[in-house]
């Protein structure tokens, strides 16, 4: 296990491979740890970083740190720590929601983004997510797979009021509104069987910039990475391979992902 103390405070993470830096940011259920299957693939050209945002997995419990500009400035100091420059952002839900904070915040230290079930508004948000205990929300949201419950195992050290301090911070903000004319490319993928988290309107999907491009999994639910990682890792692979400041809507016009996907 990896470790570094900022401002008093242990930050769990995990580091494989070399190149340039890939950050990958957990949700509200669960840890870095489902991210490892992902992270493999990235090692192979990048330096891909998962880290346990504050109250999660085996970073410190500081009800302080819960709001999503504040675990945003938890990835900040981890750069600055670590010596990290501009990197790439993979976040699912809630972690999708820390790296739009963190773009808003710095731009520049952004390359591009991947956002996974992503809610782009509060109502966004099944209620059951904001209520159902970790167990609950575990067995709501996984397969009941070997491969899932490792990936999961450390759902029950989540402290549930980093859940709700989350989620009562994207009530009161807007994220996705302050970041998506900023410049910074950012694909946005949805499992289409997810019950947690509403898929936005065909209407803001047509709304989006150009920098910005959606993609939805069929055969998917709240864990793209989890229920068809083969799927999740040719999708990460595309859009991590694509020149910088390129816009994800290149995806579209691959056949080759065309015919991985259909």
């Amino acid at each position: 296990m990896s470790a570094i103390i900022l401002d008093g405070s242990i930050v769990h993470y995990e580091a494989l491979g070399r190149g340039r830096p890939i950050v990958f940011l957990h949700g509200w259920v669960g840890s870095w740890r489902y991210w490892i299957n992902a992270m493999q693939i990235a090692s192979t050209s990048f330096r891909a970083y998962a880290i346990d945002l504050f109250g999660f997995g085996d970073t410190t419990r500081d009800p302080m740190r819960y709001p999503i500009d504040r675990q945003a400035d938890l990835i900040n100091r981890f750069l600055e720590e670590m010596g990290i420059g501009k990197v790439a952002l993979v976040g699912h839900d809630l972690g999708a929601l820390v790296g739009f904070s963190f773009i808003k915040q710095w731009p520049k230290s952004v390359d591009r983004i991947m956002a996974i079930n992503c809610p782009l508004d509060y109502d966004s948000v099944n209620s059951r997510l904001r209520t159902a205990t970790m167990t609950e929300l575990v067995e709501w949201l996984a397969t009941r797979t070997p491969e899932a419950t490792s990936a999961l195992s450390d759902a029950s050290k989540t402290d549930l009021q980093a859940v709700s301090a989350s989620l009562a911070g994207h009530q009161a903000n807007t994220y996705f509104a302050d970041i998506r004319n900023l410049g910074v490319p950012g694909l946005l993928v949805y499992g289409t069987n997810d019950p947690s988290i509403t898929m936005p309107t065909q209407e803001k999907t047509d709304g989006l910039p150009n920098h910005m491009h959606q993609i939805n999994l069929e055969n998917s639910g709240h864990f793209p990475m989890i229920d068809n990682p083969n799927q999740f890792n040719r999708l990460m692979t595309d859009f991590l391979a694509l020149d910088s400041g390129a816009s994800p809507r290149e995806l579209q016009m691959k056949e080759e992902w065309k015919r991985r996907v259909r």
